[in-house]
C-alpha cells in the first residue's frame, strides 16, 4: 500500500477521533460512561465514511504458467485415400493425443485442410483439392504473436493455390510425410488447357503437356476421343533427358452444343498409376457471336478491362471505337457501351433511340452532364463541378438478373461527379453508394427497362481497380469477369423477362461444385421469396430420377449438386405453387484431381521444414519427433506477472458498519430519553 495512503488513513483517525470527542466531551462536564459509548460510536462512523471517501488500495502479484501451443494440421484430402495412408494419418493423431509428455508440454491445437484450414478435428479425407499454403497463411494470422511450432501431416501434394515450400511462414514447420516416397516410372498429362466455347465451323485450339517420370526409353501413344471415334492421335518417344512434351493442335467444331472428348496418354505396361493417363474435357459449341462497341473519346485503363472482362467468354467480341468510327458501324453491335459520353456522341444518341438499342452509359469526371441530361428522359443528374469518391455495396433485393457480391465493400472507391440522379422510370439499383462508413440509398449502378428497351448507368471510373482487386481477394480473374459477362448479356438480350430464370453452366468439372440458381417473380414481375423451388434430376446414363429442393439465399434460391456423380443430366426446375417450370441439361466431369499422385512430395516438404527451422519425418518415424520436440529446449513453459490493484475494504461491510453505528446510537439515546 503507498504511504501517502497510510497517512491519509492515520489523518482521517486523527479528525474522526476530535470530531466525536467535540461532539460529546465539549458539551458536557464530565464524561460518563454512555457519553463515552456515544463518542465511540460516532468515531467509528466518521472514521467510516473518510474510509470510503479515501478508499485505499493494495497492490497484488499474479503468476501464470503458460505453456507453448503445439499446432496439429492433417491432410483431409483425397489423395491421402488414393496413398492408402488414411489409418496412418489416424493414428499418428491419436498417437499426439495419447503422449502424455507432449501435451504435458504443451497446448495442442488440432486442425485439418483441404482447400481451406477447417477447426473440425473430424478427418473424412473426402476434400477434393489440397491448399497446403492458405492453410499455412491462416494459422499464421491466426497464431502471429504466438510459439506456435506446426507438425503437418500430409503427403505434400497441393492441388491449388502459391506454392507451399517457399511460405513466410513464421513458426517451424514439422512435416509428417505420408505415402510411399519411393519413385515410380509414371505418364501423366500434367495440364490440358482449352476453351470452354467454339464457333461452329470453326477449329478450335488445344494444347496439352505430357509428362514422364523415369529412366527408360519408353514409347506410347496420345490420342483424344469424342465418343467411340479417335479424333486425333500422336506416337510419342520418351527418356531420361526427354520427359516433358508439349503438344499444340485443334479440333473441328462440326455441331451446335456440348461435345464431351477424353484425352488419353497409352499406359505402360508396368505403370502403377494409370487415373492421371486421362482427362476429360468439354466444348460448348455456338452458332453466333456477340459484338459490343465500347466508344469513348479518349483513352482509359477502364477500356481495355472492359474489353478483356467480356472477351473472358469467347462468344463475345468487343471493339474499341472513337465516336465518328461507330457511325456506319452501329448495327453491327448487340450492345453499345457509352464511355463518359460529351456532345460529340448525339449522332450515337439519336441512332440508339430510333433502333431502340439497349446502353450501358458509363460517367465519370469528364463526363458533360448537361449533355447527358438533355439526351435521356429516364434521369437527371444534379449539375456539380465537383467530383467525389464511391465505393460500391450490394443490393440483396435486386432481381433483374442473378448474381453474387462480389464483397463490393472491400474494392477500391470510383470516382465520380458530386450529386444525387433522380430517376423518372422504374429502375433497379445493383450497387448503392457507399460514402466512408455510410451506406446511402443513391444508386452507383443501376439497370432499368422501359419501352422494351434495357440501359444501365455506372456513376464511377476506375473500375479496371475493382478487376484487379478481384484478382488479389480470389487469385483469379473468374469471379469478377462472370459479373461483368452477367451484365453485359442482360443488356444484350432482347428477351422478355420470364417469372422463372435458371442460372447453371452448361458442364462442370468434377472438382467444382454443382451450384444451380434460379430467381421467381410474381405477376408484377417482383421476386418472390416466399415461392418452394424444386428440381428434377434425371441421370441421362442411369435413367435414375431425384427430387431436390432449393433453398432461399439472398436475392435468389440456390441448390448444391456437388454430391452427383460424372455423367449427363436432364433437369426441371418447377414452382410448387404455380405450373411454371424450365428444364435444361448439363454434364458433369469425370475428374479428381487428388487421384493423379502416386507418391508423396517428399522434397517439398523437406524445403519447407529446412525455411522454417524444423525438420521433417516419414510416418514410420513419427515417435522421433514426439521425443525431439519434448526435449527441444526452445519450447519451454514461461511465467507470466501481473499486478492488479484491488480494494482494502468491502464498501458494502463499511457501509453496514456505518448504518449500525448510527442505529444504535440513535436507539440508545431514545431509550435514555435524550434528545
Amino acid at each position: 500500500m503507498p504511504t501517502q495512503t497510510v497517512l491519509y488513513i492515520i489523518l482521517a483517525g486523527i479528525v474522526a477521533l476530535l470530531l466525536a470527542l467535540f461532539q460529546y466531551k465539549y458539551k458536557v462536564k464530565s464524561m460518563s460512561k454512555l457519553y463515552m459509548l456515544f463518542a465511540f460510536l460516532r468515531f467509528i462512523t466518521i472514521f467510516s465514511i473518510l474510509l470510503l471517501l479515501i478508499n485505499p488500495k493494495f497492490e497484488q502479484l499474479e503468476l501464470t504458467t503458460v505453456k507453448p501451443k503445439l499446432l496439429v494440421a492433417v491432410d483431409n484430402s483425397n489423395s491421402i485415400v488414393q496413398l492408402e495412408q488414411t489409418e496412418q494419418a489416424k493414428q499418428a493423431v491419436q498417437a499426439i493425443r495419447s503422449n502424455s509428455e507432449l501435451n504435458k508440454k504443451f497446448n495442442i491445437e488440432y486442425y485439418n485442410f483441404g482447400k481451406t484450414l477447417n477447426t473440425s478435428q473430424a478427418l473424412t479425407f473426402t476434400e477434393k483439392q489440397t491448399d497446403i499454403s492458405s492453410a499455412l497463411n491462416a494459422l499464421q494470422d491466426i497464431y502471429q504473436d504466438e510459439v506456435a511450432p506446426t507438425i503437418l501431416i500430409t503427403d505434400g501434394n497441393q492441388t491449388f493455390g502459391s506454392y507451399y515450400e517457399f511460405s513466410n511462414y513464421n513458426q517451424p514447420v514439422y512435416p509428417i510425410i505420408l505415402g510411399d516416397t519411393t519413385t515410380y516410372i509414371d505418364l501423366s498429362i500434367r495440364q490440358l488447357n482449352v476453351n470452354k466455347y467454339a464457333y461452329l465451323k470453326n477449329k478450335f485450339p488445344i494444347e496439352t503437356i505430357l509428362a514422364y517420370n523415369g529412366k527408360e526409353t519408353v514409347n506410347t501413344t496420345f490420342f483424344v476421343t469424342s465418343g467411340k471415334q479417335t479424333v486425333y492421335s500422336k506416337n510419342i518417344t520418351f527418356n531420361a533427358t526427354h520427359t516433358s512434351e508439349v503438344l499444340q493442335f485443334t479440333l473441328p467444331a462440326h455441331k451446335v452444343g456440348l461435345s464431351a472428348y477424353k484425352a488419353q496418354l497409352k499406359p505402360l505396361k508396368f505403370e502403377k498409376n494409370k487415373v492421371n493417363n486421362i482427362k476429360n474435357f468439354a466444348i460448348e459449341v455456338i452458332d453466333e457471336k456477340m459484338n459490343v462497341a465500347i466508344v469513348s473519346n479518349f483513352y482509359h485503363p477502364d477500356l481495355g478491362m472492359l474489353k478483356k472482362s467480356i472477351e473472358s467468354n469467347e462468344q463475345r467480341s468487343v471493339s474499341i471505337l472513337k465516336p465518328n468510327e461507330i457511325k456506319s458501324k452501329l448495327n453491327d453491335f448487340n450492345l453499345v457501351i457509352l464511355y463518359q459520353p460529351d456532345n460529340q456522341f448525339k449522332f450515337i444518341f439519336d441512332a440508339i433511340k430510333a433502333e431502340n438499342k439497349n446502353v450501358f452509359i458509363i460517367s465519370g469526371s469528364q463526363t458533360d452532364w448537361f449533355f447527358l441530361n438533355e439526351q435521356t428522359n429516364y434521369y437527371e443528374h444534379d449539375i456539380t463541378s465537383q467530383t467525389e469518391m464511391y465505393q460500391g455495396a450490394f443490393n440483396t433485393s435486386f432481381s433483374n438478373f442473378i448474381v453474387d457480391d462480389l464483397d463490393f465493400e472491400s474494392f477500391p472507391p470510383l470516382q465520380s461527379a458530386f450529386g444525387d440522379l433522380t430517376f423518372f422510370a422504374p429502375y433497379e439499383t445493383l450497387l448503392f453508394k457507399k460514402v466512408g462508413n455510410i451506406v446511402t440509398k443513391a444508386p452507383l449502378l443501376a439497370t432499368l427497362e422501359s419501352n422494351g428497351r434495357r440501359e444501365a448507368i455506372l456513376l464511377g471510373e476506375n473500375i479496371w481497380q475493382w478487376r484487379a482487386e478481384s484478382f488479389i481477394n480470389e487469385k483469379s480473374f473468374n469471379t469478377f469477369d462472370n459479373f461483368i459477362g452477367k451484365l453485359v448479356q442482360y443488356l444484350s438480350s432482347t428477351k422478355r423477362k420470364s417469372r422463372l430464370v435458371v442460372d447453371f453452366e452448361s458442364f462442370y468439372e468434377g472438382v467444382n461444385n454443382v451450384i444451380i440458381k434460379a430467381q421467381f417473380f410474381n405477376k408484377n414481375y417482383e421476386f418472390d421469396g416466399k415461392e418452394s423451388l424444386q428440381i428434377k434430376l434425371k441421370n441421362k446414363n442411369t435413367n435414375k430420377i431425384s427430387e431436390v429442393p432449393f433453398v432461399l439465399k439472398n436475392n435468389n434460391y440456390q441448390v448444391d449438386l456437388n454430391h452427383l456423380e460424372a455423367a449427363e443430366y436432364e433437369f426441371t426446375v418447377s414452382a410448387i405453387t404455380e405450373n411454371i417450370s424450365q428444364s435444361g441439361s448439363f454434364t458433369v466431369l469425370e475428374y479428381n484431381v487428388e487421384q493423379q499422385f502416386l507418391n508423396a512430395n517428399v522434397s517439398k516438404l523437406n524445403l519447407l521444414a529446412r525455411k522454417t527451422e524444423g525438420t521433417s519425418y516419414l510416418i514410420a518415424n513419427y515417435q522421433s519427433l514426439f521425443e525431439d520436440l519434448i526435449s527441444n529446449k526452445k519450447y519451454t513453459t514461461i511465467q507470466k506477472s501481473s499486478k492488479t490493484a484491488r480494494g482494502l475494504i468491502d464498501w458494502t461491510y463499511v457501509l453496514g458498519i456505518i448504518v449500525f453505528c448510527l442505529s444504535l446510537e440513535w436507539f440508545i439515546r431514545k431509550y435514555n430519553g435524550l434528545t
